[in-house]
């Protein structure tokens, strides 16, 4: 390991109070995904400041791309954070919160950012010892398909990288753990919609209507057998029926219902399997009781398969930076991340740093109105990242 690393832990302290800062004031101006004009822009004026060899570029409207080349011998390594929050009003109470209404940073995304800034700038200062290119990269619109991480590799930021890997702060985890898995380690999140079409009617005469609410709930019911009873038990997969919208009034059945929900798994052929036998289970209910339906199926990002020989790399380096009791193996999740999209470009892997604190009442899971991180967890991303571009990079 380099000795440039040997104070490190002074150099993280002395950016830790700028990294709590810019993720409180990306955490109090949240936006959306593909509306990240500002996050973006804050992005592009932060690493400015910082001076130094940044090459900074603009790969897509709300997204930003740094190259720093170190001034050893070495590899292509790119590190990448997302920016955007979700459609989510916030119920915390502390100061830095959303300043704007129904926007929230639910989900560690402000907090993945200020410590890619925090790295970018401290890695700036280290850039003689630095082995081969860090290529920082700053991503929108994680949250919603088809994704700013697709966009991004379109427009080019993935060429010449030759390894990737991106932190998540992770609520389920405590603060001053590691998670990290090698293989499948989250989910393909695919979408489906249906309508069920009914015919409507006087609620005091159904049997002048085909009902289509009671059509539609047989139809949730009934596709609950599609993992329950069609897959593999050891086959990990969800299915959930997660909207159902019908009728207007107490004294009308409606013409039709409309649902909505997601499919979650890893297997590439449960992406095929999977729509058809929803569809088998619609079309049956729905001709058993008069009924007609339309079933539309979405894929959505591709699952998280961590490189094994990577993770195994970075493991060391992870426990080399910390302790083995840090660095927990954990198992995989259904939860979906578009980072996948990079790691069709070359091998790479995902891993969470914990940020959760039952003492401080830090225990809200992603996408909640009350989540929030231990900030305390921002600079353990940090070193865990600076320790990664020399272990990764090296040829060694």
């Amino acid at each position: 390991m380099s000795v440039m690393l040997e104070d490190l832990e002074s150099r993280v302290e002395s950016v830790k109070e700028e990294v709590i800062g810019w993720r409180r004031y990306l955490h109090e101006n949240p936006e959306l995904s593909f509306q990240e004009e500002k996050t973006s822009q804050f992005i592009y004026d932060t690493l400015k400041s910082f001076g130094g060899n940044l090459e900074i570029t603009r790969p897509t409207p709300t997204s930003v791309v740094a190259k720093l080349k170190g001034g050893k011998p070495g590899r292509v390594l790119g590190v990448r954070a997302d920016m955007d929050a979700l459609p989510i009003t916030e119920e915390n109470s502390f100061e830095f919160k959303s300043k704007n209404d129904g926007v929230m940073h639910a989900c560690g995304h402000d907090g993945h950012t200020a410590m890619l800034l925090g790295t970018a700038k401290l890695l700036l200062a280290m850039q003689p010892d630095i082995p081969g290119e860090v290529r920082f990269i700053f991503q929108h619109a994680e949250e919603l398909f088809p994704g700013g991480a697709e966009e991004m590799v379109n427009a080019g930021v993935m060429e010449g990288v030759e390894q990737v890997i991106g932190i998540h702060l992770w609520s389920p985890l405590t603060v001053g753990k590691i998670g990290i898995r090698a293989g499948a380690f989250m989910a393909a999140p695919d979408t489906f919609y249906i309508t069920v079409k009914g015919k409507g009617g006087h609620a005091a005469q159904p049997q002048e209507t085909v009902d289509s609410i009671a059509v539609a709930a047989q139809v949730v019911t009934n596709l609950q057998h599609v993992v329950s009873r069609n897959l593999d038990p050891v086959d990990p997969a969800v299915l959930s029926v997660t909207k159902f919208v019908g009728g207007t009034t107490h004294n009308v059945i409606p013409g039709s219902v409309e649902m909505m929900g997601t499919v979650r798994s890893f297997r590439p052929e449960l992406r095929t399997e999977v729509p058809a036998l929803m569809e088998r289970v619609i079309k049956g209910v729905t001709d058993a009781h008069g009924a007609t339906y339309t079933f539309k199926y979405e894929r959505g990002y591709r699952p998280v398969i961590n490189d094994e020989a990577v993770t195994e790399k970075l493991r060391e380096c992870l426990v080399e930076a910390f302790s083995e009791s840090v660095v927990q193996e954990l198992p995989p999740t259904m939860g979906g991340e578009d980072f996948s999209a990079y790691q069709q470009k070359a091998p790479g892997v995902f891993f969470y740093v914990g940020a959760r604190n039952e003492e401080k009442d830090i225990v809200y899971p992603h996408h909640h109105p009350r989540f929030t991180v231990d900030e305390t967890a921002l600079p353990i991303g940090v070193k865990a990242f600076i320790h990664a571009v020399f272990k990764l990079n090296s040829e060694e």
